[in-house]
């Protein structure tokens, strides 16, 4: 391989993600209409690319800002998810979280990479939805239902 090619993340090798559940006082969640792949023409929740030396739990609170205007505190991870999609030849490895609203008014801060950024109901979610957000805010619906979210309950915010 020439060492001067540009390697992509998830495609040349398995990407790292992180994607947030943020909710509104009306109890709807912010979803993102994706323009790029994986997934192009589905809505997602917010998110996007660890960088290099990044902690996840950085990358979240960076990914909120710079694409929908919104500062987040992390409340706790909701899944860790196996993104995988052969048919976009993309994989990805995304830990969503559950976070809630500091400041800043949502909108769509990142037009050349989502078409369109809206509030949902919960029980009114557009079609499709990626992965990442299905599983996300599955877990979501199993925690706020009180069911067993497999060990991942936490009692103190995430760093």
């Amino acid at each position: 391989m020439d060492s001067s090619a540009k390697l992509t993340a998830g495609k040349d090798y398995i990407g790292v993600g992180v994607g947030a559940v943020i909710l509104n006082q009306s109890n709807e969640v912010l979803l993102v209409l994706r323009k790029k792949q994986p997934e192009a023409g589905q809505w997602s929740i917010p998110g996007g690319a660890v960088e290099w030396f990044e902690k996840s739990t950085d990358a979240i609170r960076r990914e909120c800002m710079e694409e929908v205007g919104l500062a987040v505190e992390i409340v706790r991870l909701l899944t860790v998810v196996d993104h995988i999609v052969p048919a976009d030849d993309s994989h990805w490895v995304s830990a969503e979280y559950l976070v809630d609203i500091v400041s800043g008014e949502a909108g769509n801060y990142s037009s050349r990479e989502n078409a369109d950024v809206k509030w949902f109901p919960l029980d009114a979610l557009p079609s499709p939805l990626t992965l990442p957000a299905r599983e996300a805010l599955g877990s979501y619906a199993r925690l706020s239902s009180g069911e067993s979210t497999r060990g991942q309950e936490r009692t103190a915010p995430v760093s």
